[in-house]
């Protein structure tokens, strides 16, 4: 059984306090998500951690129902300069990787986090899993597993929606798979 408290103090401890607890059955799982990457996104066949070096949509099914529950993990920002987005996002994604590492040792052996966005954790990523430079660290982020972040996190009730231009801020979800 999940130790709330024990886990919410960790989570408080690297600076994360806008989360949120959900059954993993309300993580919409959906085709579309992957056609928007097959088609739409810049990350497609050029990252390790994007389609199609992922599970397949089913896959990723199967592996959401192996858990009971997860953490959505809400970040908020507005920029200057689109730009600066990837290096937000970057360090949010290092700093969840640490965070996944520390509730693994705190005994929770199936922990597994989701980046807010693509990997982006070494400056040149490969085309294939197999020749990723650090993988031991890589992780895909909930789009690249077909999960409908929006139709997720607006279950969980929080604020998300599509942005019309750069100036307005982003709200960007992480998914720490836990049990």
């Amino acid at each position: 059984m999940t130790n709330h408290k024990k886990l919410e103090l960790l989570f408080n401890e690297h600076g994360y306090v806008d989360f949120k607890w959900i059954p993993t059955q309300d993580i919409v799982v959906a085709q579309w998500v992957r056609m928007k990457c097959m088609y739409g996104c810049s990350h497609y066949g050029k990252a390790a951690t994007c389609p199609p070096n992922v599970p397949s949509v089913p896959e990723c099914e199967r592996l959401f129902s192996e858990y009971e529950e997860a953490v959505v993990f809400h970040f908020r920002k507005a920029f200057d300069k689109p730009e600066e987005r990837h290096a937000w996002t970057k360090k949010i994604n290092s700093g969840l990787l640490k965070l996944e590492r520390e509730v693994f040792l705190s005994g929770y052996q199936k922990a597994f986090i989701l980046f807010v966005d693509p990997c982006n954790l070494c400056e040149e990523c490969h085309e294939k899993k197999a020749e990723c430079n650090n993988p031991n660290s890589a992780r895909p982020a909930p789009e690249s597993m077909a999960v409908d972040v929006f139709t997720t996190v607006r279950k969980c009730g929080f604020h998300i929606e599509v942005l019309k231009d750069y100036a307005q801020s982003m709200d960007r979800y992480g998914l720490l798979l836990i049990e």
